[in-house]
């Protein structure tokens, strides 16, 4: 079996296994043991989310430092302008500082599953569709960014993530994924590479060791 699966998340699931709540999980859908997620997809949202059974995989997936681009599907309240979608390039401020540029574009509806819950709209306002893709995975970053521009977010579908998508998986499906030979190589080449340690943290840390055994010392003699 593949270590990689990819499940289409569906609207107020958890990324998680279990809930002290009992909301739903992904153990409603997916009866697999030692698969973990690689990322999170916030219960609001939709769409793509991989699941390993590898630790370096899901190191490589989740971790910014690989930037990994996540492609989003936002349906927004209102029409942005180019000023929008040239802010959401460049990085928006945000109160835990600014966005890493992003690609962003309008796009035409997607063909995509009605939600349930329906999403609620206002009939005065127009909805559109944005593409952004991203490498960080700051908390509910991309409703954030759209509401920073103007836009605030009413639906959110993760379409893909680095060359894994949707395609045609259903709300609530999962399937096995292959993973690139590229991908593989890098993997291996981690898990054989020799262990190697930072010598100026190392030397750091022994200093402050010795000091706080000297210090406890000097505290025991004095109390004796």
């Amino acid at each position: 079996m593949s270590p990689l699966l990819l499940f289409n998340k569906p609207y107020g699931v958890l990324s998680q296994f279990t809930d002290q709540d009992e909301r739903e999980t992904l153990s409603q859908h997916i009866d697999l043991k030692g698969f973990y997620p690689a990322g999170r997809l916030d219960r609001d949202s939709e769409g793509l989310l991989l699941l390993t059974n590898d630790g370096p995989l899901q190191h490589r997936i989740s971790h910014p430092q690989h930037k990994m681009i996540k492609t989003y599907w936002a349906q927004v309240e209102g029409i942005p302008d180019e000023t929008a979608l040239a802010s959401l390039r460049q990085g928006v401020e945000l109160k835990d500082g600014v966005t890493a540029p992003a690609t962003a574009r309008t796009m035409d509806a997607p063909e995509v599953w009605e939600r349930d819950p329906p999403v609620r709209f206002r009939a005065s306002i127009p909805t559109s569709w944005v593409e952004l893709g991203i490498i960080e995975g700051r908390n509910r970053q991309v409703r954030r960014m759209t509401a920073a521009v103007g836009y605030p977010t009413l639906r959110l579908i993760r379409y893909a993530v680095g060359d894994w998508n949707l395609d045609d998986l259903a709300p609530g499906q999962w399937r096995e994924a292959e993973i690139p030979e590229e991908l593989l190589q890098r993997l291996e080449d981690q898990k054989q590479a020799p262990h190697t340690y930072n010598k100026k943290h190392y030397k750091k840390a022994r200093t402050q060791k010795t000091g706080s055994a000297k210090i406890a010392q000097r505290k025991q003699r004095h109390s004796s």
